[in-house]
């Protein structure tokens, strides 16, 4: 049986710990990081979600690592070289810590502008967090024990977003803003 999925109610201090991690990371990073950025589901105001600290790290290159991967150790965040996605480097949050993934992407590809888009998206639509939320409650209702379960069973919902996220870029001529830290 794995970790339980729950599912909080949006929590207005959610930001506040990421800008933490972010002056950290940017102290450490200094250039190496080209963009420092809040993702997933705790930096949409208002969504509910795991209370997890999603941070996402543009760099220019994924190789060499050590521009990124020296400095998140030295802060203590543990690398997960096992991590199967080949465009992120995935770090997880320091022994004892409150739980927070850290993805460092490349600039300018797929994987790192898909986030970026999603969470925009939401944060323009307030009817796609309400709708998100309760694809999220639903799914982690059916799959508490089982996350990958729980991750599988929100994707089609996930590109459905997407999709409505891409054609509102079109539209707008969305870019991101600026990084967040």
């Amino acid at each position: 049986m794995g970790e339980p999925v729950e599912i909080m109610p949006y929590d207005p201090a959610w930001p506040g710990v990421f800008a933490k991690w972010g002056v950290g990371l940017r102290a450490a990073l200094g250039d190496a990081a080209v963009r420092i950025d809040h993702i997933g589901s705790t930096s949409v105001p208002g969504l509910a979600a795991k209370p997890v600290i999603d941070i996402q790290i543009s760099v220019p290159s994924l190789e060499p690592t050590d521009e990124f991967l020296v400095p998140l150790t030295g802060m203590g965040f543990v690398y997960r070289a096992d991590n199967p996605e080949r465009t992120k480097r995935y770090f997880r949050e320091p022994p004892g810590q409150q739980r927070t993934h850290v993805h460092v992407r490349q600039l300018g590809t797929f994987s790192q502008q898909f986030p970026l888009l999603f969470r925009d998206y939401l944060r323009c639509h307030t009817s796609a967090v309400t709708e998100y939320a309760a694809a999220k409650r639903r799914c982690a209702a059916r799959f508490h024990n089982d996350r990958p379960g729980y991750v599988q069973a929100k994707d089609a919902f996930v590109w459905d977003i997407i999709r409505r996220a891409d054609a509102w870029a079109q539209r707008t001529g969305w870019v991101p803003g600026p990084s967040d830290a």
